[in-house]
């Protein structure tokens, strides 16, 4: 096992401590844990950028509206504004 050292804020320092002894665990465990956590949500073999695409749009119009079909039906249903 390979010793290290780190440095936290001060207030981090303390929620992090605090976790651990919630827990009865060591700070060194915690950290264990929370790098473990880590490496799994983040995998190392990250998708290349080329390989994405954005998403697809989709056409959802309403009854067969068109946008700006839809945008004119939105504004005729608008209760009329009070001078």
């Amino acid at each position: 096992m390979t010793k290290t050292q780190i440095q936290l804020p001060d207030p981090l320092y303390r929620r992090v401590k605090a976790f651990a002894k919630e827990r009865e665990w060591s700070l060194a465990e915690t950290f264990r844990r929370a790098a473990e956590q880590m490496l799994e949500r983040y995998p190392s073999h990250p998708v290349a950028v080329d390989e994405w695409a954005p998403p697809v749009g989709r056409d959802l119009g309403w009854k067969e509206l068109s946008a700006e079909q839809m945008h004119q039906a939105a504004l005729d249903d608008m209760e009329p504004r009070l001078p």
